[in-house]
Order: structure tokens, then sequence, then C-alpha cells
């Protein structure tokens, strides 16, 4: 889960009476005193007279477990407050001498650093237990998607044919011809379109999401607009994702058992793994250059990005004016409930 502090990391204890959400950012996590008073079961003011005692006696440097953000309240509004990093709260931790102590100094030191670490937490035999409830399922979906981001995917190719291939070339525009290739090998197997001619036909400059189905972040960039991967429909998107883990397993399987090849050979290989799995194969380059897409694509962002301006424009002006209504609406009530004076 994000929020603009940062990725929140969910720390229930032991007793299960008390969930909190830390803060992840900057490799390490961040607490404000209310989550902190909560964390240690005590009040925040004991855990601001542990804290100032901590900074005062030189234990830790303020300026380096302390910083300022903003926090959003119950009432829905953002305020400013003050976080402190994880350091501190272990300082405190020890201070305050309670047993929920004891058990988020034994979780930070395991679960948490690998976390920060690796970036990922899995519990192994629970993932083992089928009797359980079993979310294997959905961590296989999330896995075969990060493998299939265009990053990552660009990577994996690049190191294994780099591997394997007796006539690797490793320049840039070399080795991004080559991806595109394969790319297009795949996208058109499950949609019948390469990656370029996919987007044309489904970037929607009228669209409330210009065509997109998948972006990050909270607004659409134009870099969202360019992969074609965030175009696809939920049921393309998952054989996709399939088809590059299966792709990826055959190609490491090669390299591992060190099957020299050239870079031609790579892709008969990849048209005969796609039939082998009963997949159109795409013959030559396709209808729609890279280059031709994003000349159109700039175009087309244009137009959406212009009318999601003037959308954002119209919004902001309605929220003034029911602010300007609401305003006047509580000064009439104020002006009829005051007392009339006597003359």
């Amino acid at each position: 889960m994000n929020s603009p502090l940062g990725e929140l990391i969910l720390y229930r204890t032991d007793d299960g009476r008390t969930e909190v959400h830390l803060r992840a950012a900057e490799g390490t996590v961040w607490m404000t005193q209310g989550e902190m008073a909560e964390l240690f079961d005590t009040t925040k003011q004991n855990i601001s007279l542990h804290v100032r005692r901590i900074l005062e006696e030189g234990e830790l440097a303020a300026d380096s477990v302390v910083k300022f953000g903003l926090t959003t309240a119950a009432d829905g509004k953002r305020y400013r407050t003050q976080l402190y990093r994880l350091e501190l709260i272990l300082a405190v931790g020890f201070r305050v001498r309670s047993p929920r102590g004891r058990q988020f100094r034994r979780w930070a030191g395991s679960a948490l650093a690998e976390y920060l670490l690796k970036g990922f937490l899995l519990n192994d035999e629970r993932l083992k237990d089928a009797e359980r409830a079993d979310y294997f399922k959905e961590l296989l979906r999330r896995i075969r998607d990060i493998r299939s981001s265009e990053k990552r995917f660009y990577q994996t190719l690049r190191d294994l044919f780099k591997a394997t291939s007796s006539d690797y070339d490793g320049t840039a525009q070399t080795a991004k011809a080559f991806f595109a290739t394969i790319q297009n090998k795949l996208v058109y197997a499950v949609t019948g379109r390469t990656a370029a001619q996919l987007i044309v036909e489904r970037a929607d400059p009228d669209s409330a999401t210009l065509g997109l189905t998948h972006w990050s972040g909270d607004r659409i960039r134009k870099s969202d607009a360019l992969v074609s991967k965030n175009y696809l429909a939920q049921p393309e998107l998952e054989q996709l994702n399939r088809l590059v883990t299966m792709f990826l397993d055959f190609a490491e399987d090669r390299a591992e058992r060190r099957v020299e090849m050239r870079m031609s050979d790579w892709i008969a290989q990849t048209d005969r793994f796609l039939d082998f799995n009963e997949r159109a194969i795409l013959e030559g380059a396709g209808q729609v250059s890279h280059q031709q897409m994003a000349t159109v694509i700039a175009e087309r962002y244009r137009q959406f990005d212009e009318q999601r301006r003037s959308g954002d424009r119209i919004v902001s002006e309605q929220e003034v004016d029911e602010d300007l209504r609401q305003l006047e609406a509580e000064a009439k009530a104020l002006i009829a409930a005051a007392p009339k004076r006597q003359d």
C-alpha cells in the first residue's frame, strides 16, 4: 500500500490487539508519535519524554532520525507532523521496557530487515500449507506480472542472450531491436497485433484513461502511454504474463545447460516455442513501426492532457464555488443566531 510518505507496512502485535502502519521510505521506516504510543501501548506524553531524553543525551542526532511530513487525519484534513526513523523507534522501545517493545525489536531485526533489503517477505511454511487459506495463486500472478514488466523482461533477456549467444551484440540499438522482435512476437501471440500496432489502435485521447487499463502512480504519464502491456484487458494481461514466464523459463533452462546459439537462432527458437504452445506466429516486423507509434502517441497524449487539464480546472472552480457557498451559509447562520441589539 502506498502513501505520499512512502509505502505502508502493516505490523500486528503478538497479542493481536493492535495493528500499526509503518511508512517505508529511504531504506528505513518512519512513525508518528501517536503511532509509537499505540505500538508500545503507552501514552504520547511518555513517548515524547523518551524521545527528548534520547536526543538530549546525544544517543541519536535529531537531524538524522526526525523529519516533518503531512499526515491525513480522521476529518480528511492534512496536518504537518513529526516522523521518527526506525533507529529512534527502537531506542524508545528499549526505554519503554514493555513486552510490546521486545516483540517489535525481534520483528524489526528479522522480518522487517529482510523486507527493507529484498523488497519482499514470504512465509514459506504458510504458503506450503494447502489446508490454510491459499494465496499461492495470487503470489504466482504477481510474480508473473513482475517478470513480464518491460524493464525486467529486457534485463533478463539481455543477460540470458549475452550468456548463450556466440554473436551477441550488446550495443544499445542492436539489443533494443532484438528485444523488440521478441516482445512483438509474444504480444502478437496473445493479441494478434504487434506492440506498436496495439498501442495505436487502443490509445483514445477522448477516453478518461487514454484507453489504458493499467498505469503507474496516480496520474497517467506519457511514458505509460508508450507501453503496450498497459492497454491489455485483464484476460490478455494474464495470458501474456504466463507466456512471458514460460518463455523465460525456457530460455533460462537453455542458458543453464550452456546451449550456445546465434542471435538469429533465438528468433527461430521463439517461433518454435510459440508454435509448440499453439500460438499465432508473427511474420515480419508488423504494420506500424515504433517511431510511427511514438509520433501518433505524442499527439494523442497532448490532446488527452489538454482535456484532462481543462477538466481539472472545472473541478477546481466548482470546489471554490462550493466553498464560497458554504462560507456564505455559515455567515448567514451566525448572523441569524446572534442576539439582536435593543435600541
